[in-house]
């Protein structure tokens, strides 16, 4: 799993919308928050894009943005930001390749861990919390960013 002072590996998915996001897209216009999680109305994981929903705001004035990526198709990512009103964008990654990436893939691939990054516009990784049942560790993050 990468630590802070890596470099975030570069990617390109599709969002809820069918877009196509890059890294690079994204740190053009300021820091990032990345968040790994495992699917789509699972109770934690509701529980978790709905604190980074009610914190968005403050994190936005910021300059910092917001991402969510897990393996669930683009339509699933849709029903699921539309039902919870995220703000953010979620991306698709269906092959897991970009979860390999970031090491935030579940014991012996099965899964994916909770696991959210704090990158740089430099593309550095300036913090990570890893907490797979909880989200309120990941919520300290994002408000350590506020």
């Amino acid at each position: 799993m990468l630590k802070p002072s890596e470099k975030a590996p570069e990617f390109n998915l599709p969002d809820q919308d069918g877009g196509n996001v890059s890294l690079a897209s994204l740190l053009q216009h300021g820091e990032l928050v990345l968040y790994f999680y495992p699917a789509d109305f699972s109770p934690v994981c509701t529980a978790e894009a709905c604190l980074f929903r009610d914190n968005y705001e403050g994190v936005a004035e910021l300059g910092i943005q917001i991402v969510g990526v897990s393996p669930q198709s683009v339509q699933s990512h849709k029903r699921f930001a539309q039902q919870f009103n995220l703000p953010f964008p979620l991306l698709s990654d269906a092959g897991k390749k970009v979860i390999r990436a970031y090491g935030a893939d579940g014991f012996l691939g099965i899964g994916v861990r909770r696991v959210t990054f704090r990158i740089g516009r430099d593309g550095v990784i300036k913090k990570r919390v890893v907490a797979d049942l909880s989200a309120s560790s990941h919520l300290e993050l994002l408000k350590s960013s506020i």
